[in-house]
């Protein structure tokens, strides 16, 4: 994938061999990835669009630890949270596209978005609502092993 990113002759090809050096949690590949990421970005840094897909694949990553690479995205300079398409390529990309991370953990990335929503409520509400997006889809998820009692309570607090 590293000698396919190097080697490629168009966008498609770049940025799919990334795309698959930023998913292997191979350490050796995910070093590779760095180095890809990097160049990539330093090639592309005046095309916003293309910015927006460096943004949009890293936060697409199911490596481990997604959240933690999405908040260091938004600290990064070329981040703006009152830009909308920047909103969408690292927060709605993370909370809409990888389920891995944002599904995993012990919930930090729910808090995380409910602190991304009332953000952005205030600068943007219609982005705002769409972020909401991941949290309706719960009934595609299995049903966890709970008691009738438990069950009956969430049950009615969702509906």
């Amino acid at each position: 994938a590293f000698a396919q990113f190097h080697n490629a002759d168009n966008m498609t090809d770049t940025s799919t061999a990334l795309v698959a050096l930023v998913n292997c949690p191979v350490d050796a590949a995910q070093k590779l990835a760095k180095q890809a990421l990097f160049s990539f970005y330093s090639h592309w840094l005046n095309e916003s669009l293309v910015v927006n897909q460096w943004f949009q694949i890293q936060a697409w990553s199911t490596v481990p630890g997604g959240l933690e690479r999405v908040k260091t995205l938004m600290q990064h300079p070329a981040f703006d949270i009152k830009n909308p398409n920047k909103v969408r390529a690292v927060i709605a990309a993370f909370c809409s596209g990888n389920s891995v991370n944002f599904h995993g953990g012990e919930g930090e990335a729910y808090t995380f978005l409910a602190d991304q929503v009332l953000i952005l409520d205030a600068l943007n509400p219609q982005i705002a609502s769409r972020l909401i997006t991941p949290l309706t889809k719960w009934r595609k998820y299995p049903e966890p092993e709970l008691s009738k009692d438990v069950y009956e309570i969430v049950n009615k607090s969702l509906v």
